[in-house]
C-alpha cells in the first residue's frame, strides 16, 4: 500500500468517526409542510430546497436524516427542533 494510499484510508476512518452521529426527523400529524421547511431552514441551516425535500422524505416515508455531524453540534440543533414541536431524534 502506497503512503497515499494510506492517508486516504486514515482520511476515511477519522471522517467515519466525525460524523457518527445524526438528526433524524420522525414525520407527525400535526406540523404543516411550511413550518417544517422553515424550521429546518432557520435550525440546521438547510436552503429552501433542501428543507422541501426532506419535508418530503418525512411525509412520504415515515423519517429522513436532517443533519449529520458531531455530537456536540447536533445536540443544541435537535433541542431546538424538539422545542418546536417536532418529532427529532440524535443517533
Amino acid at each position: 500500500m502506497s503512503t497515499k494510499e494510506k492517508i486516504q484510508e486514515e482520511v476515511a476512518i477519522l471522517e467515519q468517526k466525525t460524523h457518527q452521529h445524526e438528526i433524524v426527523l420522525h414525520n407527525d400529524e400535526v406540523n404543516t409542510f411550511d413550518f417544517v421547511i422553515d424550521s429546518l431552514i432557520s435550525v440546521c441551516d438547510h436552503t429552501l430546497e433542501q428543507a422541501e425535500q426532506c419535508t418530503i422524505l418525512v411525509h412520504y416515508k415515515g423519517k429522513c436524516t436532517v443533519k449529520s455531524g458531531e455530537f456536540k453540534e447536533l445536540e443544541p440543533k435537535c433541542s431546538k427542533l424538539l422545542q418546536l414541536g417536532l418529532s427529532a431524534e440524535l443517533v
